[in-house]
């Protein structure tokens, strides 16, 4: 938020620039998503996590500094977005592939746990961010950067059960050997190969509006500050805590995939709902509500995967995951600013939404049909 915040309203870029902005925060991940979570499982999620995550101290650091210095400038924020993006492609898959080691209660349950977590600690950074304009970055700044220490800190203390892979001289060349044998056994299942399909479809439509059709509404339609965003924020990251809570509250979801499916369509709704300007505590409202969708969607998707991953192959297979999710953020991001450009922020929404519903409802229709021709045709006669 903070990022978002530098870009679209203190340096005032256009909406060609801040999809720029973003989009470079989310190519490392796409380039080497794929490589962290082999890694992963070579070398073993902790050491690959820790690593990334003290990593990651060091961006926050230097962009302080130039925002002490008034030295602030759009190149340092696209420096900014690279370096913490490759981090981001390291972390992401290593934490995931650790949660089987840390599983008690069933991996869907952990998941959900571990999702309760990350969104209440993001409703409070929102929260915190939000007050940028009245204490400025540099103190939002330090906390950023104690929370990745402490992050790290965490990480280093996870007892692992899983062994990693001997460290031999050939190890890049193990490396793209198991990416290849990730991917062979993704594709190999017809769940993770659908859920890598809609992640696809949610970075191109969901995650380009989020990041930039959204904050550009809030400048552009409501004329919004860094609370506004904060707020906005917050209303998104509490509608994904209410949707994991009451996960928790009532079990495991038994169709997975078609909770993952319904909850898109719905989200789908509500994002022309929110292009169609109908003020700023609706539009707070939607995005809870949207939200509450995405809770459901990315907690069915992880399941999913985190279930189906052959032993040994965690890393591997949720860096899969991500780098569907991440891997399309660029492109959305990319496309996204530039149909604000073309359209403004609320139609750029509509079409978003539009393209997400035809893919779900493609998606739903296929899944149904196959399911119709595995089911056994009963023929009577006399």
């Amino acid at each position: 938020m903070l990022f978002s915040w530098l870009v679209t309203i203190v340096l005032h870029e256009s909406p060609r620039m801040v999809g720029v902005a973003q989009m470079a925060m989310l190519i490392p991940a796409t380039l080497l998503m794929l490589v962290g979570g082999s890694l992963a499982d070579h070398f073993g999620g902790r050491r690959i996590a820790v690593s990334a995550q003290a990593f990651s101290l060091a961006p926050p650091l230097v962009l302080a500094a130039l925002v002490a210095s008034g030295g602030l400038y759009f190149g340092a924020m696209l420096g900014y977005a690279v370096a913490m993006g490759l981090a981001q492609a390291f972390v992401t898959p290593s934490r995931d592939a650790l949660l089987n080691d840390v599983a008690e209660a069933g991996i869907q349950h952990t998941v959900v746990r571990a999702s309760l977590v990350q969104f209440g600690a993001q409703i409070a950074g929102f929260l915190v961010a939000s007050r940028a304009d009245a204490f400025g970055p540099l103190p939002i700044f330090a906390l950023q950067i104690a929370a990745l220490g402490l992050g790290a800190v965490a990480l280093s203390r996870i007892r692992t059960v899983s062994h990693p892979q001997a460290e031999g001289a050939h190890w890049l060349r193990d490396m793209v050997a198991s990416v290849a044998e990730g991917a062979r056994t993704v594709f190999a299942s017809r769940e993770m190969r659908l859920v890598v399909l809609q992640n696809v479809a949610m970075g191109l439509c969901f995650m380009g509006s989020y990041i930039v059709a959204v904050p550009l509404l809030i400048r552009e339609v409501y004329h919004g500050s860094s609370a506004d965003l904060g707020f906005v924020n917050a209303a998104n990251s509490l509608g994904l805590l209410t949707t994991v809570m009451v996960l928790t509250r009532f079990g495991d979801v038994r169709r997975r995939f078609r909770a993952l499916l319904v909850s898109q369509a719905i989200g789908a709704g509500v994002l022309v709902l929110v292009g169609a300007g109908l003020g700023f505590p609706a539009t707070l409202v939607l995005i809870f509500v949207w939200g509450m969708c995405g809770g459901l969607a990315m907690s069915m998707a992880r399941t999913i995967m985190q279930q189906d991953a052959p032993p040994g192959q965690a890393g591997r297979v949720m860096s899969f995951f991500s780098f569907s999710l991440l891997g399309a953020g660029p492109l959305g991001a990319l496309s996204c600013g530039q149909l604000v450009d073309w359209l403004g922020p609320g139609h750029a929404l509509w079409v978003a939404a539009a393209v997400m519903g035809v893919i779900v409802c493609s998606v739903g229709a296929w899944s149904v049909a196959r399911r119709d021709e595995r089911e056994p045709v009963e023929v009577s006669g006399e």
